[in-house]
Parts: C-alpha cells; sequence; structure tokens
C-alpha cells in the first residue's frame, strides 16, 4: 500500500507477459493499465482510459502482436499495443460496457469479448470491420419470445469468458445465471445444460477451465464455494467448500493439476485432486459399493489442507 504507483482502486486482473516472467500487467478500477517490470518493481508503462477497466487479456500464443485487450465501461474494445505504447486501436460493435475479453489460445489474432449487452462477439483484430461474428443462443431461430434482443448470448449481462485450452469451444457466462458452451470456429450454441448457475457478480467473473483431465472441468465461484462441472455434459460434479466469504477468481495450473482460488476472506486457497485408491484385482466389479462404479459422481477435488 504504500508503493508509490499503486492502484488507487480494486485491481481486477493481474496477468504475466506470456513470453517472459521479467513483466507482468495489471488492470484496476482506478481506470488505468499499467505494465510492471519485475527487476525494479515499477511501472514501465501505464495506460489511462475514461471508465472503469473490468478486465484485460494478453494473448497466450501471439508471436506477430503485442496487442492487450481491454474491457472498460466504455463499449469500444480498446487495443493497447505494448511496442508503440498507444491504445489507438479500437473494435466498435457493443452496446453496454465490457466485462469480459479472451484471445483465442489457438488463432492469435482471435478475440472474445463479452458485454453488458448480452453479447459476445469474436473480433480477427486484422480486419477493418473487426467482428467476426455476434454469438447467438438460439443459433438463428426466430427466438419465440419476441421480447428477447435477437443476437444475444445472455438474457443478462455476460460477465465471464474462458476459451477451452484448444480454443475450439468458448465458455461464456451471464447474470440470467446461466452459462453456455459455444463452437468457436461455428458460433454455434452446443446446448450444453449446466442448470442455474447462480451469478450475482455486478463486475467480471474470473472463472476457469481445466486443461488435462478427462473429463474437461469448469470452475466457477459460487458466493463462498466454487462449483465445478463438466464442461461437455453440463454435470454440476461437487461443490468446493473452503473460503469464508465471496470467491473472486479462481485460475487452473494445468502442470501440477491444481486449482487456485482467491476470495474476499483474504485467503488463497489451493485445490488437489485427491489420488483414488486403487482397486485390488482380487475383488469383483460386482462386490463393489456402487459409488466406485461411476466415478463421475465421486468427489475427486479437496483442499490441500483437509488430509488431517
Amino acid at each position: 500500500r504504500s508503493h508509490p504507483d499503486v492502484h488507487k482502486f480494486s485491481v481486477e486482473t493481474v496477468q504475466w507477459y506470456p513470453h517472459d516472467t521479467g513483466m507482468f500487467t495489471s488492470s484496476s478500477f482506478d481506470k488505468t493499465l499499467k505494465i510492471w517490470d519485475t527487476n525494479t518493481l515499477q511501472p514501465a508503462d501505464i495506460f489511462h482510459f475514461e471508465g472503469t477497466v473490468y478486465s484485460h487479456h494478453m494473448s497466450p500464443v501471439a508471436t506477430k502482436h503485442c496487442l492487450i485487450a481491454v474491457g472498460t465501461k466504455s463499449p469500444k474494445v480498446q487495443l493497447c499495443d505494448l511496442k508503440s505504447g498507444s491504445s489507438s486501436h479500437i473494435l466498435q460493435g457493443h452496446r453496454q460496457e465490457v466485462l469480459a475479453v479472451s484471445w483465442s489460445p489457438r488463432h492469435e489474432y482471435v478475440l472474445a469479448t463479452g458485454s453488458a449487452d448480452g453479447r459476445v462477439k469474436l473480433w480477427d483484430v486484422r480486419r477493418a470491420s473487426g467482428c467476426l461474428s455476434t454469438l447467438d443462443q438460439h443459433n438463428g431461430e426466430k427466438s419465440k419470445a419476441s421480447s428477447e434482443a435477437a443476437n444475444t448470448a445472455h438474457n443478462g449481462r455476460v460477465n465471464g469468458l474462458c476459451y477451452t485450452s484448444d480454443g475450439l469451444h468458448l465458455l461464456t457466462i451471464g447474470t440470467d445465471d446461466r452459462m453456455r458452451l459455444w463452437n468457436s470456429s461455428t458460433g454455434e450454441n452446443t446446448l450444453v445444460n449446466y442448470g442455474k448457475v447462480c451469478n450475482e457478480s455486478r463486475k467480471g467473473l474470473k472463472f476457469a477451465i481445466s486443461c488435462g483431465c478427462n473429463p474437461e472441468f469448469a470452475f466457477v465461484p459460487y458466493g463462498s464455494t466454487i462449483a465445478v462441472y463438466t464442461v461437455f455434459t453440463g454435470e454440476l460434479i461437487t461443490v468446493l467448500r473452503g473460503h469464508y466469504s465471496t470467491v473472486n477468481c479462481c485460475v487452473f495450473q494445468p502442470h501440477f493439476q491444481e486449482l487456485y482460488s482467491g476470495s474476499k476472506d483474504c485467503n488463497i486457497l489451493a485445490w488437489i485432486p485427491a489420488p483414488r485408491e486403487p482397486v485390488p484385482d482380487d475383488i469383483s466389479e460386482k462386490s463393489l459399493p456402487q459409488q466406485h462404479l461411476n466415478p463421475a459422481y465421486e468427489d475427486a477435488w479437496s483442499s490441500s489442507d483437509d488430509e488431517g
């Protein structure tokens, strides 16, 4: 707090520069995005915006550009260029504030954005027109309820976006208490039903998708807990309990298969999958208790401190 360059208000997003741990970025409700040099722990650059910054993201795979996508209170998506230090590039198309931004992990020029206008847009930042497609929850079929706006991904604010690790699918969350899985190349709603996914966040919701699991899981902050869903079938597998207050964010670490969560209770928890007990060969499957027959319903996630 005593650091002269500290953010004045809530810090919403922090990200390492994908190609070099000598630099990381942070953005805040104080209307700034700061590029930090880890050697001096001072900002190498500061980008100023007219409104609150909800989210920013650098491409994990880009080799030909150094653009940081920024979602702010403005409906215009801002692209800040690290090389030139300017944020002149903007993407226009949303009608309300942009709450979530995410680059594709598959195509370095493709960006997904979610807005309070209920829309999710995919952009190719090389194109003059920018927008590749606007995701439509009804897949182009006329909505039966005429009150619903056409070409909306959600019937509420879209405040969370996350690509699967292969970039083939995009998961979105809205304040309509729905989570939707989209085919990122066709823009089609896959119609996976996750049930009611409670989402009362007034700002961006930082959730995570596993990588290298079978099946893959989505970890979604849910009050003071974390709901764990299977991405492609929509089952609620388990609810992780351990925090004492609202969970703000989840991050998955694929190398250790660990999940990290941060909460208003001022704790960061690490969650590890508990290894399953091997079943001895001499026991036939029929004699096993029922829960062993369907491992999908077993809770294989636990906090590392509940061993004792």
